[in-house]
């Protein structure tokens, strides 16, 4: 089964740097955030140097059970595997826009921000999900940061009491006409024609995963591409032996066991595993 691990895998076998240039004969990919969701696509399907599009086709098809659209989250669900959102930033400093979509400890098939496709691509309830972090200029792509949800975000519930917290209080405003949205609602008949009504919704941003995690790893910035990628021990732990082993006696993959803070109680540490790949300008 496709995993995170053969992706990384396939990704050291080819790190894409001129993400732009490589994927520009593709007729759908306009912007390097497009090729950067390719890229990802091909990563986990083996198919980066595929140059057959019947071909890749057909293992897209196999391999994935959905493929997403910009405005509801996530971009990519492997079969039976993980759920994998995609965010491309220009600098290491740069916060990530997630829009009206709060940040995902897991993927639920509930949500209400995911479509109807999503929800009914395959039988169902929760998902792992994982952060995939391009930073990259208008060509090239500098750092990939894989981040399963479960060490990055909280769970919804710190999230959702926000959300209900202002509806309340929007509720509790004297003389105002609330309506139930998939936004956080919407005030009717502002004006005393009724003609106006107010939209409120979320605009959430979340720090980059190289900030958060600046504690276990810092980028190398004499390197003409980098990878990391930071799950828990126990994730870890579930994939098959010999995907393990083929990751633990590559010796140009880094793996090293690491402590992060719990996102739910940061008092808390957890066990994880930080895994690496430095790949020079000369290769």
């Amino acid at each position: 089964m496709p995993n995170i691990l053969k992706a990384i895998l396939n990704i050291r076998k080819n790190p894409m740097v001129e993400l732009k240039e490589n994927y520009s004969g593709r007729n759908t990919i306009n912007n390097i955030g497009q090729a950067l969701e390719v890229y990802i696509q091909d990563a986990f399907a083996g198919t980066i140097s595929e140059k057959n599009k019947t071909q890749r086709n057909h293992k897209i098809n196999d391999i994935f059970s959905y493929l997403g659209n910009q405005n509801n989250p996530p971009d990519i669900i492997v079969k039976q595997g993980d759920a994998i959102e995609v965010k491309k930033i220009q600098s290491i400093s740069s916060a990530i826009a997630l829009n009206s979509s709060y940040p995902k400890h897991k993927l639920y098939s509930n949500d209400p921000r995911i479509t109807n496709a999503c929800k009914i691509c395959e039988d169902w309830n929760s998902k792992d999900i994982i952060y995939a972090i391009g930073v990259t200029d208008d060509k090239r792509l500098k750092y990939l940061w894989f981040v399963y949800g479960d060490c990055y975000a909280a769970s919804k519930e710190i999230y959702t009491r926000i959300g209900e917290k202002i509806k309340q209080g929007v509720i509790e405003i004297p003389d105002i006409e609330f309506s139930e949205t998939k936004e956080l609602g919407r005030v009717n008949r502002v004006d005393p024609l009724g003609i106006t009504y107010l939209r409120i919704r979320g605009m959430w941003h979340i720090d980059n995963p190289i900030k958060v995690f600046q504690d276990v790893s810092v980028p190398n910035d004499a390197c003409d591409f980098s990878l990391t990628c930071i799950m828990r021990k126990e994730k870890y732990n579930s994939f098959c032996a010999a995907d393990k082993h083929e990751i633990e006696n590559n010796q140009s993959i880094s793996i090293k066991n690491i402590k992060i803070k719990n996102p739910d109680n940061p008092a808390q540490l957890l066990d994880a595993k930080l895994i690496g790949i430095e790949v020079a300008s000369c290769e």
